[in-house]
């Protein structure tokens, strides 16, 4: 059952803003990963370097957030979400219209701070318009949604990359945004009803890093989140350099398989949704976990047992998307919850992290390419184990379900 929004945000389209807002990350990463290979031919840059393209926007989306929430705190999460709509509108822009790899990294980065202020502000909202008990079923919903970009987002931009070049992706990327931007504008009320004066104020910025670091809470639901998405990132930093140039899959088939891969996130929220109306959070993280161990473990075996298949790629993916579909909406209502006056600064210190462990997982991935599936596998199946082995070291009194 949906779970209606605060009666003062009745009025307002609440979930299916934030469902657009979230949805911004996903496509800003999974549009253009068919093109991946040729951007290399084209610019004549090493996979490490084309990596960049992604590594630093995650790097930027990561930074941006300890910014950006705070921000939020202190003048609402309206006027800062349009700003950073605009700045990725034109970010954009200058993505489809750049001439070197240089240009482009750069672009991307910039990209990348517009589109962390729609992710971590919509998480804040969720915190604001939305009472505590129904958050990560609310995250959950939207959660299902969402993976439909990254399920179809792959399959578009294998279309395009065919048919238009890589840069079409980043001309839907901005058409896109300008949509979401002009939504929020006409539809989107102010949400932040605990502005705080003092959030950006050094010693304010101090206090409340202090108190939301200084949270077991907030820890217990982060370090999951991190390694989780860290698999995740793995497989979308990844796949494309694996199934194509390893396992010859051609491009246009490439979104195909990277969609049925992600239909794995889909069928997680939608488990992750049953879990909760019989059991805890902190239980449905464990069962998330379990399956995240499983599907690492899985990759490397069968890595090692040579079965050199896209179809066996494909379903280590699913595995680990299924498990991100339990972990995600669980961890991102469970870091920000506690701090309903600090809601922007938790949302954007849980991002922060998240991105860190991303883009030192998106850096592995492009320096250990060395035309196998070895660093691949060996990596998937040892941030399995850190997931599996956090929530039950900083949990353990919770049983098993």
């Amino acid at each position: 059952m949906s779970q209606p929004p605060l009666p003062q945000f009745g009025h307002a389209p609440i979930l299916v803003l934030i469902t657009a807002m979230l949805m911004m990350q996903p496509l800003s990463t999974d549009l253009y990963l068919a093109s991946l290979p040729s951007l290399g031919n084209e610019f004549m840059a090493p996979v490490a370097t084309v990596q960049l393209t992604l590594s630093l926007f995650v790097m930027g989306f990561g930074s941006a957030q300890l910014i950006v929430g705070p921000l939020s705190d202190r003048f609402g999460r309206r006027p800062i979400l349009l700003a950073g709509l605009t700045i990725y509108l034109l970010a954009s822009a200058a993505c489809g219209l750049s001439t070197s790899i240089q240009l482009l990294i750069t672009a991307r980065f910039v990209q990348a701070l517009g589109c962390c202020s729609a992710v971590m502000i919509a998480r804040a909202i969720v915190r604001d318009a939305y009472a505590p008990e129904h958050s990560a079923r609310v995250i959950a919903r939207a959660s299902t949604w969402i993976s439909v970009a990254p399920i179809l987002g792959p399959i578009l931009g294998s279309f395009m990359q065919v048919h238009f070049g890589w840069r079409a992706a980043f001309v839907v990327l901005g058409l896109f945004s300008a949509l979401v931007l002009i939504a929020c504008i006409v539809q989107l009320p102010e949400t932040n009803e605990h502005k705080n004066p003092q959030a950006t104020n050094v010693h304010g910025l101090i206090e409340n890093y202090r108190l939301v670091l200084g949270s077991r809470e907030f820890w217990i639901h982060v370090l999951p989140a991190a390694l989780s998405y860290g698999s995740i990132f793995m497989f979308i930093s990844g796949s494309s350099f694996v199934l194509i140039r390893i396992l010859g899959v051609p491009v246009a088939w490439f979104g195909v398989c990277f969609g049925l891969a992600v239909s794995g996130y889909m069928t997680g929220t939608l488990v992750c949704r049953r879990l909760l109306m019989t059991i805890s959070g902190k239980q449905a993280l464990r069962i998330g976990t379990t399956c995240s161990l499983a599907g690492g473990i899985y990759f490397l075996l069968a890595t090692l047992l040579g079965w050199w298949h896209w179809s066996m790629v494909v379903l280590a993916m699913f595995i680990t998307m299924v498990a991100h579909g339990i972990n995600f909406p669980v961890t991102q209502a469970g870091a920000v919850a506690p701090f309903p006056k600090q809601a922007g600064t938790a949302a954007g210190l849980m991002g922060a992290i998240m991105m860190a462990f991303a883009f030192i997982v998106g850096s592995i991935v492009g320096g250990t390419h060395n035309g196998t599936l070895y660093p691949m596998a060996i990596l998937s199946c040892v941030i399995s184990i850190l997931s599996f082995s956090s929530v039950r070291l900083l949990s353990p009194k919770i049983a098993n379900p």
